[in-house]
C-alpha cells in the first residue's frame, strides 16, 4: 500500500480573493509523514500590476516578475505535485481556492483533500497566544527567513508539519484529513469545540471576530446544519473569503419556534448591527405619522420623514400609505385638512381642500385630533400567539399590544393563566418595527388557531 505523501504549499497574490487576484509565487514541499522529500519554487507572471501594498508585504516587484511563467506554463507541474497528495497549508482555505481556481483557468479539473496547520496547531498544541504562522514559529522556535515569500513560509510550514506529526500522539491529523471530517470545512479561526456544541434545534447563531464584536447574525430551523451550510461550497468572491477568516467563535440561542427565531435575529440585527448582515438592514420604515402642537395653538397630523431616533403614532414603508391613513382619519373625524400636512407629496398625490375660509373652534378641533389619534390606537389588536416551547414543559409567547410587537417569552406548563394579560408579565420587551409587524400578520393569516385575542371579537390582516 502506498504511504500517503503531503504537498505543503505557500503563495503570494496580487490581494485576498481569487476571483479577482492571481498569484506571483508559489512554493511546494513534499513531506512523505517523515522528512521533505522534494522541494520546487517558482515565481509566477500574474499578467496584472502587483499593488504598491503587496509589494511592501512580500517585497516581489512588477520587475521581478515580468519574465516569469504564467501559471499555465506551470500548470502541469503543479498538477503532477499536488496529484494523489494531501494539500497542506497554513489557512489551508486561502492557499487551496487559489490554487484550483488557476487550474481550472488552465484547463485541469482537480481537488484534494485538506489540511489546515492552523487547525491542526490549535488542536494539537491549544494554549498559544497566536496562530499566526509567525508568531507560532516564533512560539515553537521555529526559524522562519523569507517571511511572506513562498519559499520561506512553505519551508516554516514543513517544519511546524513535522513537529505536529511527532506531537500527534492522539491522530487528530488523521481524522481531520478524512473526507467526512467537518474539521477541514471550517474557519481556520473557528475552534472545533464551537460547532460541536450546536444543536439541531431553531434559534439564532452568531458569529464572533478576533475582538469578540458580532460580525454576523443568523436564524436556523436546526442550528448545525445553517451554520455548516455557511462552510459548505468553494466560493472565491472576497466577501465569502473575508468572512470565513474572520469567524473566530460562535455563540447560538434556542428558540421554541422559527418564527421565535425569525423575530430575534431582526431585534439582534438591528440592535448590533453586524458588519457581514446586508439584507435585513433595508427594512427600515421611512415616514410615519406625527402629531404636534403649534404656536397658534392648534393640533396638527403629518405624514414625514422619520428621522434617528424619533417616535411617532405609526409608520410606514411608503408615503402613500400614510397619507391614505390620514385621509381616512381626516375624513371620519371631520378634521379640517389644512392641519393635515402630507410631507413632499409625489407627483399626481394632491392633500384634500378645505371650503372653509375661517379657521375651526380651537377647542373643538383639538378634540377632533385627539379623538382620531385615540381611536386609531384603540382599534388596534391586541393579541398572543401561543406555540410549542424550547421543551415540552413550555410554550413559547408572542405579545402584541395596540397593533404592536410587545415582546416574547416562554412560560413554563404549570404556570397558571387565568387573563391573557397575564403573559405580558412573563415576556421580554423588545423594540418593534415594521418589519417585524409584517412577519407577524403574514404568521397569523397562515396560523389563525395559534392566536389568542385579548377581546374576543373577529379581526382581520
Amino acid at each position: 500500500m502506498k504511504k500517503q505523501e503531503y504537498a505543503i504549499v505557500d503563495i503570494e497574490t496580487t490581494g485576498g480573493n481569487a476571483s479577482h487576484s492571481r498569484i506571483t509565487e508559489i512554493a511546494i514541499v513534499i513531506h512523505d509523514g517523515e522528512k521533505v522529500i522534494d522541494r520546487w519554487e517558482t515565481l509566477i507572471n500574474p499578467e496584472k500590476d502587483i499593488p504598491p501594498a503587496i509589494f511592501a508585504l512580500t517585497g516581489i516587484t512588477n520587475e521581478m516578475v515580468s519574465d516569469a511563467p504564467v501559471f499555465e506554463m506551470v500548470s502541469d507541474k503543479v498538477f503532477e505535485l499536488l496529484s494523489d497528495r494531501v494539500f497542506v497549508a497554513h489557512n489551508v482555505n486561502f492557499d487551496y481556492s487559489f490554487v484550483r481556481h488557476e487550474l481550472e483557468r488552465a484547463g485541469l479539473k482537480w481537488t484534494a483533500k485538506k489540511l489546515c496547520t492552523v487547525r491542526a496547531s490549535r488542536k494539537i498544541r491549544p494554549g498559544i497566544p497566536s496562530y499566526s504562522l509567525g508568531r507560532l514559529c516564533k512560539s515553537l522556535d521555529i526559524d522562519l527567513e523569507n517571511r511572506h515569500r513562498a519559499g520561506g513560509d512553505a519551508d516554516a510550514t514543513a517544519i511546524l508539519f513535522s513537529r505536529l506529526l511527532e506531537w500527534d500522539t492522539d491522530k487528530e491529523m488523521d481524522k481531520m484529513i478524512k473526507k467526512t471530517s467537518q474539521e477541514q470545512r471550517l474557519p481556520p479561526n473557528l475552534p472545533r469545540e464551537d460547532f460541536d456544541q450546536l444543536p439541531e434545534k431553531p434559534g439564532v447563531y452568531y458569529f464572533y471576530d478576533e475582538h469578540n464584536k458580532v460580525i454576523y447574525v443568523g436564524k436556523a430551523i436546526n442550528l448545525k446544519k445553517r451554520v455548516a451550510s455557511h462552510f459548505s461550497g468553494h466560493k472565491i468572491t472576497p466577501q465569502r473569503q473575508n468572512f470565513l477568516k474572520d469567524i473566530c467563535a460562535i455563540t447560538f440561542e434556542i428558540c421554541g419556534t422559527e418564527m421565535m427565531a425569525l423575530l430575534l435575529e431582526c431585534i439582534e440585527i438591528k440592535k448590533l448591527w453586524p458588519i457581514y448582515n446586508k439584507a435585513l438592514k433595508r427594512f427600515e420604515p421611512k415616514y410615519g405619522l406625527f402629531e404636534y402642537e403649534a404656536r397658534n395653538g392648534y393640533r396638527y397630523l403629518a405624514i414625514g420623514k422619520i428621522a434617528k431616533n424619533q417616535s411617532c403614532i405609526e409608520t410606514f414603508d411608503t408615503i402613500y400609505n400614510g397619507i391614505n391613513l390620514l385621509r381616512e382619519l381626516a375624513q371620519q373625524f371631520k378634521i379640517d385638512h389644512r392641519f393635515c400636512k402630507y410631507g413632499s407629496m409625489p407627483d399626481g398625490v394632491l392633500p384634500l381642500q378645505s371650503d372653509q375660509e375661517e379657521l375651526p373652534n380651537i377647542e373643538e378641533h383639538n378634540d377632533q385630533v385627539q379623538a382620531a389619534i385615540a381611536f386609531y390606537l384603540e382599534k388596534r389588536p391586541t393579541f398572543a400567539i401561543v406555540d410549542k416551547g424550547r421543551t415540552n414543559e413550555e410554550h413559547s409567547y408572542i405579545w402584541v399590544e395596540k397593533g404592536h410587537f410587545y415582546g416574547m417569552g416562554y412560560i413554563e406548563n404549570d404556570i397558571a393563566i387565568n387573563d391573557l394579560s397575564q403573559i405580558k408579565d412573563h415576556m421580554t420587551p423588545y423594540p418593534t418595527n415594521q418589519y417585524i409587524m409584517q412577519l407577524i400578520f403574514s404568521f397569523i393569516q397562515k396560523h389563525p388557531q395559534k392566536v389568542r385575542f385579548e377581546k374576543q371579537e373577529e379581526h382581520e390582516f
